[in-house]
């Protein structure tokens, strides 16, 4: 049965799809299940996050460096993955949606909803996930192609089993469910940190949770919890791929992964919409299509 199921994760950048549920994705190519990741720019206005790799000739190549770091990354999950050929909008710090007009002409963001919208829906009518995942409302942070990718990924969850939209993209499909991503939440958070001090380890987590404004939390929106502890090496693998992304001795790899493994062994993710009935909490995304 696993073999008919089809999984879609939706992403603004080339390294959102490791860090962002990945280790689901992961469990479920090991299950047999389709997976596909739709990228929405090339990363093209990113940083060289990487200071081991902060050098001239890095800079000048960035967007073919993201795009193998891609293959990759991609390669290491073994999903399928389509670029859906916009151009990065840069980070503008505290972003709005009002403030899009601050946003380079030729940004993601910055396109017409339908228009940037079009190509995911003939990739989701070609590909024909049952299941799509992106981020929520707010982007999971407030970036601009974050904010674009979550209103492009509920635009096409609605309009490509309509017939009479974009019908130019062949036959409708209706997807049957679509999930944000919850993994950044303060339940999660508090255990793991909790967890390092009781190991008698420093954790990484101690600043972030005394400046975090839990007022903002979203806990309490979690409706699905996929084990895939096992995963975890995987995801961190494919994460080391994006190499100008991700310094392999910082932030990403500083919690022991037995810790992450015995504390949380999930990824979270909150139901958004469904046409089928199914029970929350879930411990699966394709619960109510086996």
């Amino acid at each position: 049965m696993s073999g008919d199921l089809r999984l879609m994760a939706v992403h603004a950048h080339p390294d959102d799809e490791s860090s962002k549920g990945a280790a689901a994705m992961a469990r479920y190519v090991h299950e047999g299940v389709q997976v596909m990741v739709a990228t929405c720019t090339g990363g093209e206005r990113g940083d060289v996050l990487n200071e081991k790799l902060d050098r001239p000739e890095i800079w000048r190549d960035l967007p073919a460096i993201r795009s193998r770091e891609m293959a990759a990354a991609r390669e290491i999950l073994g999903v399928q993955q389509s670029w859906l050929g916009f151009v990065d909008s840069g980070y503008l710090e505290n972003y709005t949606t009002d403030r899009v007009e601050e946003l380079p002409e030729d940004s993601f963001a910055r396109e017409p909803l339908e228009v940037a919208a079009a190509p995911l829906v003939r990739l989701i009518r070609e590909f024909r996930p049952q299941v799509i995942t992106t981020y929520d409302e707010e982007g999971g942070y407030p970036h601009a192609d974050h904010i674009m990718c979550h209103r492009i990924t509920v635009e096409a969850f609605e309009a490509a089993g309509d017939p009479e939209r974009y019908k130019e993209f062949g036959e409708p499909w209706q997807p049957s469910k679509l999930y944000y991503n919850m993994g950044f939440n303060k339940e999660r958070m508090l255990a793991i940190h909790e967890a390092m001090l009781a190991a008698g380890l420093d954790s990484p987590y101690a600043e972030a949770i005394e400046k975090w404004d839990w007022s903002r939390d979203k806990s309490a929106r979690v409706t699905t919890r996929v084990p895939c502890g096992e995963f975890f090496g995987v995801r961190d693998d494919a994460l080391r791929a994006h190499a100008t992304q991700v310094d392999p001795d910082g932030f990403w790899f500083r919690i022991p992964l037995d810790i992450q493994q015995k504390t949380w062994p999930t990824d979270d993710f909150e139901l958004a919409r469904s046409t089928i009935e199914t029970s929350l909490p879930e411990d699966d995304l394709f619960a109510g299509l086996r």
